[in-house]
């Protein structure tokens, strides 16, 4: 999985019809602090996320596929599964031995 922030959308006037209604957003990788990094790539928007939403993002051909409500087994290559309320993350304490 990939954290990411939408940072725009694709309009496709034509496009394969089992994805007719499907939304295809831009998205770009962040690091935990919202960070941009990497490269902005396309996804396939299965949770109605919008423009500067953080989302999680698969991007493996059978997790993005069978994450989204179109025909399964269809040809996709990424798809937003979740948009990210919180990022909480645990610190981690480390004693030093005496």
């Amino acid at each position: 999985m990939i954290l990411a922030k939408v940072v725009g959308n694709v309009i496709a006037t034509q496009k394969a019809n089992e994805l007719v209604g499907g939304r295809i957003m831009l998205v770009q990788p962040i690091d935990l602090e919202g960070n941009l990094k990497g490269q902005s790539f396309m996804a396939l928007d299965a949770v109605d996320s919008g423009s500067g939403d953080t989302v999680i993002v698969v991007q493996e051909g059978w997790s993005a596929s069978t994450a989204t409500t179109y025909k399964e087994g269809f040809a996709i290559d990424a798809a937003i599964i979740g948009v990210v309320d919180t990022i909480e993350e645990a610190q981690a304490v480390i004693e030093q031995e005496k």
